[in-house]
Protein backbone atom coordinates (compact mmCIF):
# COMPACT_ATOMS: atom_id res chain seq x y z
CA UNK A 1 0.00 0.00 0.00
CA UNK A 2 1.46 3.27 -1.12
CA UNK A 3 1.70 6.43 2.07
CA UNK A 4 -0.66 8.31 -0.32
CA UNK A 5 -3.48 5.94 -0.18
CA UNK A 6 -3.80 5.97 3.16
CA UNK A 7 -7.28 7.24 5.05
CA UNK A 8 -7.17 5.75 8.80
CA UNK A 9 -3.53 6.65 9.28
CA UNK A 10 -1.03 9.69 8.87
CA UNK A 11 2.38 9.18 8.10
CA UNK A 12 5.86 11.47 8.16
CA UNK A 13 9.37 11.69 8.91
CA UNK A 14 10.26 14.04 11.44
CA UNK A 15 13.80 14.50 11.82
CA UNK A 16 14.70 10.66 11.42
CA UNK A 17 11.71 9.39 13.75
CA UNK A 18 8.36 7.88 11.65
CA UNK A 19 5.47 9.17 13.24
CA UNK A 20 2.67 6.86 12.73
CA UNK A 21 -0.97 8.71 14.18
CA UNK A 22 -3.96 6.40 13.99
CA UNK A 23 -6.41 9.41 12.84
CA UNK A 24 -9.72 7.64 13.54
CA UNK A 25 -10.84 10.90 16.28
CA UNK A 26 -14.49 10.22 15.76
CA UNK A 27 -14.35 6.66 16.52
CA UNK A 28 -11.65 7.55 19.50
CA UNK A 29 -9.12 6.05 16.79
CA UNK A 30 -10.68 2.59 17.22
CA UNK A 31 -9.14 0.02 14.69
CA UNK A 32 -11.30 -1.75 11.72
CA UNK A 33 -9.58 -3.70 9.27
CA UNK A 34 -8.63 -1.10 6.69
CA UNK A 35 -6.21 0.46 9.42
CA UNK A 36 -4.83 -2.44 10.76
CA UNK A 37 -3.47 -3.14 7.28
CA UNK A 38 -2.01 1.04 7.02
CA UNK A 39 -0.37 0.44 9.99
CA UNK A 40 1.51 -2.63 8.80
CA UNK A 41 1.95 -0.13 5.87
CA UNK A 42 3.55 2.11 7.75
CA UNK A 43 5.70 -0.10 10.35
CA UNK A 44 7.00 -1.63 6.93
CA UNK A 45 8.03 1.94 5.27
CA UNK A 46 9.79 3.36 8.22
CA UNK A 47 11.34 -0.43 8.23
CA UNK A 48 12.63 0.18 4.78
CA UNK A 49 13.60 3.56 4.97
CA UNK A 50 17.43 3.40 6.01
CA UNK A 51 16.95 7.18 7.02
CA UNK A 52 14.06 6.13 9.55
CA UNK A 53 16.16 5.26 12.98
CA UNK A 54 13.13 5.43 15.25
CA UNK A 55 8.95 5.26 15.27
CA UNK A 56 6.26 6.53 16.97
CA UNK A 57 2.90 5.89 17.45
CA UNK A 58 0.03 8.03 18.53
CA UNK A 59 -3.12 9.03 18.07
CA UNK A 60 -4.80 11.79 16.45
CA UNK A 61 -6.68 14.76 18.76
CA UNK A 62 -6.19 14.50 22.89
CA UNK A 63 -9.07 12.48 23.19
CA UNK A 64 -7.89 8.95 22.54
CA UNK A 65 -4.45 6.79 21.84
CA UNK A 66 -6.44 3.92 20.69
CA UNK A 67 -9.87 2.46 21.83
CA UNK A 68 -9.04 -1.12 20.59
CA UNK A 69 -11.59 -2.77 17.53
CA UNK A 70 -14.08 -0.73 16.22
CA UNK A 71 -17.02 -2.37 18.43
CA UNK A 72 -19.74 -0.43 16.20
CA UNK A 73 -18.22 -1.68 12.84
CA UNK A 74 -18.33 -5.81 14.37
CA UNK A 75 -21.32 -5.23 15.79
CA UNK A 76 -23.12 -3.94 12.25
CA UNK A 77 -20.96 -6.50 10.03
CA UNK A 78 -19.94 -9.02 12.11
CA UNK A 79 -16.26 -8.43 11.21
CA UNK A 80 -13.97 -5.36 10.98
CA UNK A 81 -14.34 -4.45 7.43
CA UNK A 82 -13.33 -5.19 4.21
CA UNK A 83 -9.18 -5.51 4.25
CA UNK A 84 -6.65 -5.78 1.77
CA UNK A 85 -6.14 -9.86 1.90
CA UNK A 86 -9.71 -10.77 3.19
CA UNK A 87 -8.43 -11.26 6.69
CA UNK A 88 -7.78 -8.83 9.80
CA UNK A 89 -4.07 -9.09 10.35
CA UNK A 90 -4.08 -7.70 14.02
CA UNK A 91 -1.62 -10.45 14.94
CA UNK A 92 0.81 -9.85 12.04
CA UNK A 93 0.48 -6.64 13.28
CA UNK A 94 1.80 -7.33 16.55
CA UNK A 95 5.01 -9.09 15.16
CA UNK A 96 5.65 -6.34 13.26
CA UNK A 97 5.87 -3.81 16.26
CA UNK A 98 8.28 -6.66 18.05
CA UNK A 99 10.15 -7.45 15.09
CA UNK A 100 11.27 -3.71 13.33
CA UNK A 101 14.56 -3.70 13.78
CA UNK A 102 13.91 -0.11 15.05
CA UNK A 103 12.95 0.89 18.68
CA UNK A 104 9.25 2.11 18.45
CA UNK A 105 7.93 4.45 21.40
CA UNK A 106 4.06 4.62 22.53
CA UNK A 107 2.98 8.68 22.46
CA UNK A 108 -0.55 7.85 24.39
CA UNK A 109 -2.04 10.95 24.08
CA UNK A 110 -5.59 10.07 25.56
CA UNK A 111 -7.69 6.04 26.22
CA UNK A 112 -5.47 3.29 25.66
CA UNK A 113 -7.94 0.22 25.73
CA UNK A 114 -8.54 -3.10 24.86
CA UNK A 115 -6.40 -3.62 21.19
CA UNK A 116 -5.32 0.08 22.11
CA UNK A 117 -4.23 -0.98 25.71
CA UNK A 118 -2.37 -4.30 23.78
CA UNK A 119 -0.51 -1.95 21.38
CA UNK A 120 1.06 -0.12 23.67
CA UNK A 121 2.40 -2.83 25.53
CA UNK A 122 4.21 -4.00 22.76
CA UNK A 123 6.35 -0.87 22.33
CA UNK A 124 9.32 -0.53 23.54
CA UNK A 125 9.10 2.50 25.43
CA UNK A 126 5.76 4.43 26.34
CA UNK A 127 5.38 8.44 27.19
CA UNK A 128 1.82 9.29 28.42
CA UNK A 129 0.03 12.37 28.73
CA UNK A 130 -0.96 13.16 32.38
CA UNK A 131 -4.77 12.88 31.21
CA UNK A 132 -3.92 9.76 29.42
CA UNK A 133 -5.82 6.02 31.06
CA UNK A 134 -5.14 2.87 30.57
CA UNK A 135 -7.18 -0.36 30.73
CA UNK A 136 -8.79 -3.73 28.87
CA UNK A 137 -12.53 -4.16 28.05
CA UNK A 138 -12.38 -7.56 26.61
CA UNK A 139 -14.70 -9.45 28.56
CA UNK A 140 -16.91 -6.88 29.13
CA UNK A 141 -17.43 -6.57 25.26
CA UNK A 142 -17.34 -10.26 24.16
CA UNK A 143 -13.21 -10.79 23.40
CA UNK A 144 -10.05 -11.16 24.56
CA UNK A 145 -6.18 -11.41 24.09
CA UNK A 146 -4.86 -14.16 25.70
CA UNK A 147 -1.87 -13.67 23.82
CA UNK A 148 0.33 -10.65 24.30
CA UNK A 149 -1.81 -9.02 25.45
CA UNK A 150 -2.08 -10.76 28.87
CA UNK A 151 0.93 -13.25 28.94
CA UNK A 152 3.34 -9.88 27.74
CA UNK A 153 1.03 -8.13 29.95
CA UNK A 154 1.69 -9.61 33.05
CA UNK A 155 5.91 -9.70 32.26
CA UNK A 156 5.66 -5.92 32.11
CA UNK A 157 3.40 -5.61 35.56
CA UNK A 158 3.31 -8.41 36.91
CA UNK A 159 0.62 -11.48 37.60
CA UNK A 160 -1.71 -9.60 40.04
CA UNK A 161 -1.68 -6.37 38.39
CA UNK A 162 -2.21 -7.83 34.89
CA UNK A 163 -5.38 -9.79 36.07
CA UNK A 164 -6.64 -7.18 37.75
CA UNK A 165 -7.17 -5.15 34.57
CA UNK A 166 -8.31 -8.15 32.59
CA UNK A 167 -10.63 -9.90 35.09
CA UNK A 168 -11.59 -6.42 36.80
CA UNK A 169 -11.61 -3.81 34.16
CA UNK A 170 -10.16 -1.42 35.88
CA UNK A 171 -8.67 2.02 34.47
CA UNK A 172 -5.87 3.41 35.52
CA UNK A 173 -4.68 7.01 35.29
CA UNK A 174 -1.13 7.97 33.68
CA UNK A 175 0.91 8.02 37.27
CA UNK A 176 -0.70 4.61 38.04
CA UNK A 177 0.83 3.51 35.01
CA UNK A 178 3.75 4.72 35.57
CA UNK A 179 3.85 3.27 39.69
CA UNK A 180 3.21 0.23 37.97
CA UNK A 181 5.81 0.12 35.18
CA UNK A 182 3.46 0.55 32.35
CA UNK A 183 4.63 3.41 30.96
CA UNK A 184 8.86 5.09 31.14
CA UNK A 185 7.30 8.65 31.90
CA UNK A 186 4.07 10.90 32.26
CA UNK A 187 4.31 14.74 30.88
CA UNK A 188 1.86 17.34 29.92
CA UNK A 189 -0.25 16.87 26.76
CA UNK A 190 1.72 19.74 25.44
CA UNK A 191 4.80 18.28 25.94
CA UNK A 192 4.06 14.80 24.61
CA UNK A 193 4.72 14.65 20.94
CA UNK A 194 8.16 16.53 21.49
CA UNK A 195 9.30 14.25 24.48
CA UNK A 196 8.82 10.92 21.87
CA UNK A 197 10.57 13.44 19.40
CA UNK A 198 13.08 13.89 21.91
CA UNK A 199 13.44 9.97 23.07
CA UNK A 200 13.68 9.19 19.15
CA UNK A 201 16.02 11.15 17.78
CA UNK A 202 18.69 10.46 20.95
CA UNK A 203 18.55 7.25 19.65
CA UNK A 204 19.53 8.04 16.21
CA UNK A 205 22.31 9.18 17.48
CA UNK A 206 23.20 5.84 18.65
CA UNK A 207 24.26 2.67 17.11
CA UNK A 208 21.89 0.67 14.59
CA UNK A 209 23.14 -2.27 15.08
CA UNK A 210 23.54 -2.22 18.71
CA UNK A 211 20.01 -1.15 19.05
CA UNK A 212 18.73 -3.79 16.75
CA UNK A 213 20.82 -6.32 18.33
CA UNK A 214 19.48 -5.24 22.14
CA UNK A 215 15.71 -5.64 20.63
CA UNK A 216 15.87 -8.60 19.57
CA UNK A 217 17.88 -10.00 23.16
CA UNK A 218 14.92 -8.37 24.94
CA UNK A 219 11.81 -9.66 22.76
CA UNK A 220 13.64 -12.91 22.70
CA UNK A 221 12.91 -14.46 26.31
CA UNK A 222 8.60 -14.00 25.73
CA UNK A 223 8.72 -15.37 21.84
CA UNK A 224 7.32 -17.95 22.94
CA UNK A 225 4.50 -16.23 24.01
CA UNK A 226 3.64 -15.85 19.87
CA UNK A 227 2.98 -19.89 20.01
CA UNK A 228 0.14 -18.43 22.41
CA UNK A 229 -0.87 -15.29 20.37
CA UNK A 230 -1.63 -18.00 17.13
CA UNK A 231 -3.48 -20.45 19.49
CA UNK A 232 -5.54 -16.90 21.36
CA UNK A 233 -6.72 -15.20 18.04
CA UNK A 234 -7.64 -18.36 16.07
CA UNK A 235 -9.64 -19.29 19.07
CA UNK A 236 -11.33 -15.44 19.23
CA UNK A 237 -12.05 -15.82 15.55
CA UNK A 238 -14.30 -18.55 16.43
CA UNK A 239 -15.89 -16.87 19.48
CA UNK A 240 -15.97 -13.47 17.77
CA UNK A 241 -18.86 -15.54 15.58
CA UNK A 242 -20.70 -17.56 18.38
CA UNK A 243 -24.03 -15.68 20.43
CA UNK A 244 -22.23 -15.07 23.21
CA UNK A 245 -19.11 -13.36 21.42
CA UNK A 246 -21.57 -11.07 19.43
CA UNK A 247 -23.00 -10.00 22.42
CA UNK A 248 -20.80 -7.73 23.77
CA UNK A 249 -20.90 -6.03 20.37
CA UNK A 250 -24.45 -5.88 20.11
CA UNK A 251 -24.72 -4.47 23.68
CA UNK A 252 -22.24 -1.60 22.95
CA UNK A 253 -23.83 -0.87 19.41
CA UNK A 254 -27.13 -0.74 21.17
CA UNK A 255 -26.14 1.01 24.66
CA UNK A 256 -26.92 -1.54 27.15
CA UNK A 257 -25.43 -3.60 29.39
CA UNK A 258 -24.84 -6.80 28.21
CA UNK A 259 -26.39 -10.28 29.20
CA UNK A 260 -23.95 -12.51 29.26
CA UNK A 261 -25.54 -14.74 32.45
CA UNK A 262 -27.53 -16.32 29.77
CA UNK A 263 -24.23 -17.95 29.28
CA UNK A 264 -22.94 -19.40 32.54
CA UNK A 265 -22.72 -22.71 33.20
CA UNK A 266 -23.42 -25.34 35.97
CA UNK A 267 -21.34 -27.59 37.57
Amino acid sequence: MRLDELTDVRYVVDERCAVVTIDRPDRMNAFRGRTVDELISAFKHAWADSSVACVILTGAGDRAFCAGGDVKERADTGGYGQTEWGTFEIERLHRIIRDIPKPVVAAVNGVAIGGGHVLHVLCDLTVAAEHATFGQSGPRVGSFDAGFGSAYLARVVGEKRARQLWFLLDRIDAATAERWGLVNAVVPAGELLGTALGWGRRMAGYSPTALRFLKHSFNADSDSIAGLSHLAFDGLELFSRSEEGMEGATAFAERREPDFWRFHTGP
